[in-house]
């Protein structure tokens, strides 16, 4: 299949189009109106639902409506409209419904900037909303990638029946690059709709399903709790996606970044290595569940490692708890939108070389 250029917001639309999903609520926010914009016109040509919301809540509730009918339907938003979409998350996550949100990082906190930024990792892997839920998060650093993650998205929503997160930055968004779209395999329902959303009784006979996260009874909440914990157990063996660059061989110093970060990071070590320094990456794919062991690995084969961020430092917590601490884990981040070049990333991998 000829590949197609591509803004990465575009791309992100047609990408759950290809996957199936004939439903979109959103509202405008940068960086990322494109994708609403791509599918206000291609949602009708393909027979699907486009609704501009009044507001990040209404439409996170539209999704959360069409969700528990059993259809495919997904919103993209930026930081700040995904903290207000956070508690219809937390709503989809306890009502056992797939759903798939996209954010397109921009600056913060508050309104901050619209350029890009990862600061939300936090707000994404450790639960922006209220309760005992968990979203899974996927990462990518092409667009390329962001296609093919956002078709898995709307897979494993399906398969766990919870939310899933597709975190890209500005630069995802914003930026052209080529993709193709390939034949997505087919969404398998691992239990039939029918059991579990809210669509009509009909001449079936069989008993209604009431969609709900509200839970009076405390037994009856802790078993909802405990059986949507057991799926998040289930990702950690089944889920965990990684990319390394430059790792085989002895190692001096292990730089871990996720995202278009990761990008600048390979940049500097292909060129640091053709001087003779020892330096690996390792990409973090998956957020949540977060690949502790194989970076835990590397680290210790490093000795010293090296997150980078385009945030204050909000990954760097779950590297120094994967490493333990035996093995010294140092920072480089900027924010504000600002993005580190390869040159800025390679002098700190010198300075930690000396």
């Amino acid at each position: 299949m000829a590949k197609k250029l591509m803004k990465g917001n575009e791309a992100i639309g047609e990408a759950a189009l290809r996957a199936g999903c004939r439903n979109y609520f959103g509202y405008p926010i940068t960086p990322q109106n494109e994708v609403a914009e791509y599918l206000a016109r291609r949602m009708p040509e393909v027979g699907g639902t486009f609704v501009q919301a009044e507001s990040e809540l209404g439409a996170s509730n539209m999704v959360f409506g069409a969700a528990g009918t059993g259809e495919l339907a997904f919103t993209t938003s930026s930081s700040p409209g995904i903290s207000l979409m956070s508690e219809a998350i937390s709503y989809i996550a306890g009502a056992q419904l797939p759903a798939v949100f996209v954010n397109i990082v921009r600056g913060g906190p508050g309104l901050g900037g619209i350029l890009p930024a990862q600061s939300d990792y936090f707000q994404a892997t450790k639960g922006g909303g209220h309760g005992d839920y968990r979203l899974l998060v996927l990462a990518p650093a092409t667009i390329q990638e962001a296609v093919d993650l956002v078709m898995l998205a709307f897979r494993l929503a399906v398969k766990y029946r919870n939310p899933v997160m597709v975190m890209g930055d500005g630069l995802i968004g914003q930026m052209m690059e080529p993709v193709e779209f390939g034949e997505p395999p087919p969404i398998e329902h691992a239990v039939p709709k029918e059991k579990w959303a809210s669509i009509g009784v009909g001449t079936t006979g069989r008993k209604r399903n009431i969609v709900r996260s509200l839970f009076l009874d405390p037994d009856e909440l802790e078993r909802n709790n405990r059986e949507i914990a057991a799926k998040y157990v289930r990702w950690h063996a089944e889920e965990i996606r990684c990319a390394t660059h430059c790792c085989d061989g002895e190692l001096d110093l292990l730089v871990v970044a996720y995202g278009t970060m990761s990008r600048v990071c390979q940049t500097a070590i292909d060129e640091l290595r053709a001087g003779g320094m020892r330096v690996g990456l390792f990409r973090p794919i998956s957020l949540y569940p977060f690949p502790s062991q194989q970076v835990a690995e590397l680290g210790e084969r490093a000795g010293k490692v090296l997150c980078v961020e385009m945030s204050m430092g909000q990954m760097v917590e779950d590297v120094r708890a994967a490493v333990g601490r035996q093995v010294p884990v140092h920072f480089f981040g900027r924010t504000g939108g600002i993005v580190p070049s390869p040159d800025d990333v390679a002098e700190q991998i010198k300075k930690l070389g000396q």
